[in-house]
């Protein structure tokens, strides 16, 4: 059964604002206002998941049937079912929101009840069909989760704990078998990303060096990595996502301190060299404060965001600024009756090229609302966790207008793919492709990807297998176009020549030992199983 609300004039108002020199006007629609009867409430980090079938699921923390929340798929017109109503025995409070696994269907947290009162993980498929996955003891395996996991390659979800005994990481399969990997500094708020080198990375609100919280890495193997530490004067206390860029650096939030105490939005390299792009000062009444929310990257270059205290009215705002900290714009104030209140969920970048999210309260019932805000971003496509892969890797594809879909390529070159629904295909990484973004042509145009997408070299062979310094060996592989160095043994680096997209030759440098031959490209690194021996 679907759920609506009457229409009202809180649910039609539209605030258009003029963003730019460019004239651009950036809409903010009221969509749904959430009420007792379908839930309640989206506080951090409250993500939503866009599915398979082009709709956004989510969840709320409180009311609904049984009065502990919810969780609900909403079309990107406002048209909301309810799919699930908590009732403590199987979870309390699906803050986190949801993400989607590689199956389809959609996983998440609650914040406490379940067998042990302690917070559950579980499964929803897109028609409803509930699975409580785990509940959480407050034992070794932690507690009070508010992250949902997040899917990774290998077919596992990863997600963090909350205040309970310890914090902890864990890994858990679409069939409920639970890990602990790691004992975390402290409670995570923030759910945990893929990036572009294969590890997870996450922040905890609280511990580090100056227990302002921190940034790390995780392996899918449970080795964890502290790369930063936030301070008072830096910011602290991060609870929405970090999300990275195609420019490979981490950008984020910080809800707490920074130069002027109202939190901050930063970047961090890899390397875990920081950087704050804009500070925002406590009781701001004009740009806002307090960013509980992660940021999204609009097609325009911007990072938009939202902060959930102050602006004019003190309800929050939403704003935009560059990669670079420059061009801070206010783009819409929110003002609890006409467009909700304290927008502290993190939003999602459709792939229809609008922005989408929840408050935490306002509306007519004052139990939050879900709306949009349209920058007259471009539509994309986004590639679905599989970001890097071999030839012949399976790729899946979210977007729109596929139904007439001419053509998939990878850095131009064209793929093998089938359609399988309007919002949803799956494409082969073909012979030939290097690294780059994926493309998809739809009678409406042709839609890039947002990420950048990292063709895998691999190392067949290599021949000969020994000789002295000078000697000149021809390696075999795939996707070898893209090379940028090759080492021998110790990985001192070799002269190299590109003869194809499956030969290089290289000369066998001098000081170089024995050991495997690597070749490391856009995409990732090769090393061959065998040895080369270098002689004297």
């Amino acid at each position: 059964m679907t759920h609506t609300l009457p229409l009202r004039l809180s649910v039609i108002a539209i605030a258009l604002v003029v963003v730019s020199a460019l004239h651009a006007q950036t809409t903010y629609t009221d969509l749904y206002e959430f009420d007792d009867a379908h839930g309640c409430c989206a506080g951090y980090p409250g993500i939503l998941a866009q599915g398979r079938d082009g709709n956004l699921y989510g969840g709320t923390f409180s009311q609904g049937k049984y009065g502990f929340g919810t969780v609900f798929r909403m079309s990107v017109t406002g048209a909301l079912l309810t799919l699930h109503d908590f009732d403590f025995t199987d979870g309390d409070g699906a803050q986190g929101g949801l993400s989607m696994g590689l199956d389809g269907n959609f996983y998440g947290t609650t914040y406490q009840g379940g067998g042990h009162s302690a917070g559950t993980v579980f499964q929803v498929t897109p028609d409803g069909t509930f699975t409580n996955l785990y509940s959480f003891t407050n034992g070794s395996d932690g507690a009070y989760p508010r992250t949902p996991p997040v899917p990774a390659p290998d077919g596992n979800l990863y997600g963090t704990t909350g205040n309970g005994t310890i914090a902890v990481a864990y890994r858990i399969t679409p069939a409920g078998k639970f890990t602990v990997l790691a004992t975390l500094p402290a409670q995570s708020q923030s759910p945990l990303i893929q990036g572009a080198d294969g590890l997870l990375y996450g922040m905890t609100q609280y511990g580090g060096s100056f227990n302002q919280g921190t940034v790390f890495s995780l392996s899918t193997k449970g080795v964890l990595n502290i790369l930063y530490s936030f301070t008072s004067t830096t910011g602290g206390q991060p609870l929405g996502p970090l999300f990275q860029a195609n420019d490979g650096n981490f950008y984020g939030t910080a809800s707490a301190g920074g130069p002027q105490s109202g939190g901050v939005v930063f970047k961090l390299t890899p390397s875990g060299s920081y950087t704050v792009l804009r500070n925002f000062a406590a009781n701001d009444q004009v740009n806002g404060y307090t960013p509980e929310a992660g940021l999204v990257l609009g097609s325009d270059g911007f990072l938009y965001g939202f902060n959930s205290r102050g602006g004019a009215t003190g309800y929050g705002t939403s704003f935009r600024l560059k990669t670079n900290g420059a061009n801070f714009q206010v783009l819409y104030t929110f003002d609890h009756t006409h467009g909700g209140a304290n927008p502290e969920a993190t939003p999602v970048l459709d792939t229809n090229g609008v922005i989408y999210g929840l408050t935490e309260d306002g509306g007519f019932s004052d139990d939050g609302v879900f709306y949009s805000l349209n920058a007259t971003l471009k539509p994309f496509v986004s590639i679905f966790v599989i970001r890097s892969g071999k030839i012949g890797a399976t790729v899946p594809i979210l977007g729109q207008g596929f139904a007439g879909a001419s053509k998939v390529s990878f850095n131009g070159t064209s793929a093998s793919f089938t359609v399988v629904s309007d919002t949803y295909l799956k494409a082969k990484v073909p012979s030939g492709a290097t690294t780059g973004a994926v493309a998809v042509t739809t009678p409406s145009g042709t839609l890039p990807s947002s990420q950048i997408f990292r063709v895998t070299p691999q190392i067949l062979n290599f021949d000969p297998p020994s000789g002295p310094v000078g000697t000149v060996v021809t390696i075999t592989g795939a996707s070898l176009t893209q090379t940028q160095g090759v080492g021998f043994g110790d990985r001192v680096p070799a002269q190299f020549t590109v003869d194809s997209d499956t030969q290089v030759t290289a000369t066998v440098p001098a000081g170089a030992k024995t050991g495997p031959v690597g070749i490391q490209t856009k995409g990732g690194l090769a090393i061959s199983s065998g040895k080369f021996t270098v002689t004297k």
